[in-house]
């Protein structure tokens, strides 16, 4: 592979991060920004042209990140977090819209091969995700729109933006929609954290001083599906590098409940808590990939099963808590 020319707009973000340490694996040039001063970036690749503290919301930063006739942009950059932030920022998650147009403008002004987006399941309407065995989300089933608020709204007004910036502008833009993306390197306290982390968080925290119970948000039994960081880094450059503008699901099609998550780490972890079951958002009953699309475009697969990444997430995850400890 010839060494492209590269920008990531978020990368000192969790799934940010991962792509540009990838990236500059292979050999590219990579241009890096986040919003976020370094020393809060979860990961700092050195090799990169690395701009923190620069918010890309603003069309001149986001012009003066982006070089003339740059290969690839990826935005990534997006104020978001887990169900409890999701729940309770709603204009906060819609304001991510700033940062998605100005990218935009920046790579169409600077003439770029490609620009990436970085959507969402919450773009799917809730009247399709009302039952815990739901049936896996289609392409399709976006529309007729009725997003999560907030976040899903902002994400499906950008995709739609990308497919006008391609039909009148030119601009090659790429749209994956991701699934609950979870690992090591990323959120694990503070509100944004997503339930992976949250989960191995407070079994972690239980393990280190002899609890005997967590609380789960809600019942445990809504349903997702979770992809680890390594396959939706892997998958982003594949929908990003093929020929097809249409979004496309990137996530596992591995459902499990919340409840079941948690005994998943819990027998990672080698013990057996009590769930107690409290008040706190809980978002769609149930929510899953269907994959068909991305299998018969692309063949492609995710291939790290739950239970692998989980193990990997928890040790990351555990290591954190005892040093936050003190122990």
């Amino acid at each position: 592979m010839s060494t492209k020319n590269v920008v990531v707009a978020g990368g000192g973000g969790f799934i940010g991060g991962h792509l540009v340490r990838d990236l500059v694996s292979q050999g590219h040039r990579v241009h890096v920004a986040d919003v976020k001063p370094i020393d809060q970036w979860w990961q700092v690749a050195e090799e990169a042209v690395n701009h923190p503290g620069l918010d890309v919301g603003d069309v001149t930063n986001a012009s003066a990140l982006v070089p003339d006739g740059a290969d690839e942009v990826y935005n990534l950059a997006a104020d978001m977090g887990g169900m409890g932030f999701i729940h309770h920022n709603k204009l906060d998650c819609m304001l991510s819209v700033l940062p998605s147009t100005a990218m935009l403008q920046a790579a169409r002004h600077r003439g770029v091969g490609m620009f990436f987006y970085s959507s969402s399941a919450c773009v799917y309407p809730d009247y399709r995700q009302t039952e815990t065995d739901v049936r896996p989300l289609r392409e399709e089933d976006a529309y007729p729109a009725m997003p999560e608020d907030g976040y899903g709204w902002e994400k499906l007004f950008t995709e739609r933006l990308c497919r006008h910036f391609l039909e009148d502008a030119g601009l090659q833009t790429r749209v994956a929609r991701y699934h609950n993306v979870y690992g090591p390197q990323g959120t694990w306290t503070g509100g944004r954290e997503k339930a992976p982390a949250a989960l191995s968080r407070k079994i972690a925290t239980a393990v280190l001083t002899g609890e005997s119970s967590i609380e789960i948000w809600g019942d445990g039994e809504a349903t997702r599906t979770f992809m680890y960081v390594d396959d939706c880094v892997e998958g982003t450059q594949m929908i990003a590098r093929a020929d097809s503008p249409e979004p496309v699901n990137l996530g596992s099609e591995e459902l499990v409940s919340i409840n079941h998550l948690a005994t998943l780490i819990e027998q990672i972890a080698g013990v057996e808590l009590r769930h107690e079951h409290v008040e706190g958002p809980q978002g769609v009953r149930g929510r899953s990939s269907d994959n068909t699309v991305i299998s018969e475009r692309y063949g492609w697969a995710p291939s790290i099963k739950l239970v692998d990444g989980l193990e990997r997430t928890y040790s990351w995850v555990y290591d954190q808590v005892k040093h936050s400890l003190g122990r």
